[in-house]
């Protein structure tokens, strides 16, 4: 690794976070969401220390439960989005998936599929209903007709029913308990249905799993607050008692003088208000650092905060070392991490933490 821009990943910090959730949970499973690359962090290596404590796991695709599998873990695995093409549940031919139904036409290919082969491969299937966020899920006034419908099929088991809270982070919002008593008519509606004997419920993602203790259900499904980032805008993930697990690494590359007036970077949009040190930091947009990010975003500079200057670069941006005067080539950088989290950063940017850990690009080296 020449360059020096790297990812690391601390593993332990994950677990930390996780039990966390565990014991948040209470009686409460807890499945592990770790999509999209385990939200930047590695599926693999995520899926791993999950699996140590025996929680499922939950991802977005087939394409990412194969990558799970073929590192030869066996967790359950709950597919979020449930499957694109019909052909998806037979073609995969895994173990321990549980496939997600939140739409008519997912469940009319359970049906062809279910009365149209001899011999089928029993699918493990959760019901979603749409309480109120309006993204995915089954009409809550068919509840009903749904589950009906799902037990009727010889080659489906019914593992549970869900939903998905769309305010769970804004404490002060009470669209939740909104989306709780939608749910609640739902379980009321399924009283009049014989139903699979242990049937679950599932509602908190990492929001839900802190702030909505009676919505735990059986099945909780953090995210993340797993990878030490806080899920509420108001509360930091260090009084969450979460720990940072990616630190974005790199170093300075070069440190120039600049005249009072001076200016630094693409179109200039910074110039130096007094003779200035401004420190060159090998880390850009391509590999996942917020373009966005103004004047002023707080960078960690071998001890110190300093702020980031200019524009960022496809390969680079600048910091000004005018008052860390011992700051030299090949010091160490943090761009987010113990020392500068990565919600400050997106705060600074005008984002979430979600989309930096994720948007971390291949060519970052994540070092485990």
């Amino acid at each position: 690794m020449a360059r020096p821009a790297r990812a690391r990943i601390n593993l332990a910090a994950f677990r930390h976070n996780l039990q966390l959730a565990i014991k948040w949970a209470g009686n409460a499973q807890v499945a592990a969401v770790i999509k999209a690359d385990g939200y930047g962090h590695g599926i693999v290596a995520v899926a791993r220390a999950a699996e140590q404590d025996g929680c499922m796991l939950a991802v977005a695709s087939i394409e990412e439960a194969a990558r799970v599998r073929a590192a030869g873990i066996v967790a359950p695995i709950l597919l979020l989005e449930g499957f694109f093409h019909a052909s998806e549940p037979d073609e995969s031919g895994f173990d321990g998936l549980q496939w997600v139904i939140h739409s008519e036409h997912q469940l009319a290919a359970l049906e062809e599929r279910d009365s149209g082969l001899d011999v089928v491969r029993p699918l493990s299937v959760w019901l979603k209903f749409n309480t109120g966020m309006n993204r995915l899920g089954l009409p809550v006034l068919q509840a009903e007709s749904f589950v009906s419908r799902v037990c009727r099929l010889a080659s489906v088991r019914l593992e549970g029913v869900m939903t998905h809270f769309a305010c769970a982070d804004e404490p002060e919002n009470d669209f939740s308990g909104l989306q709780m008593a939608r749910f609640d008519s739902v379980l009321s509606t399924l009283d009049q249905v014989a139903l699979p004997q242990g049937l679950k419920r599932s509602l908190c993602n990492s929001a839900g799993l802190q702030q909505m203790p009676a919505a735990r259900g059986d099945l909780v499904r953090p995210g993340i607050m797993l990878y030490g980032a806080s899920p509420f805008f108001a509360r930091t993930a260090v009084q969450q008692g979460l720990h940072a697990v990616m630190s974005l690494e790199s170093e300075l590359i070069a440190v120039n003088e600049l005249a009072e007036a001076d200016c630094v970077g693409y179109g200039l949009t910074w110039c130096a208000s007094r003779v200035s040190r401004i420190g060159v930091v090998a880390m850009g947009y391509a590999d996942g650092y917020p373009r966005h990010a103004p004047s002023g975003t707080p960078v960690w500079v071998s001890g110190k905060r300093v702020p980031l200057v200019g524009r960022v670069s496809m390969d680079m941006l600048t910091v000004d070392l005018t008052d860390h005067e011992v700051a030299s080539v090949g010091d160490h950088v943090e761009l987010w991490g113990a020392n500068v989290s990565v919600d400050e950063v997106a705060r600074s940017a005008g984002t979430i933490g979600y989309e930096l850990l994720t948007g971390v690009s291949a060519r970052v080296p994540r070092v485990y």
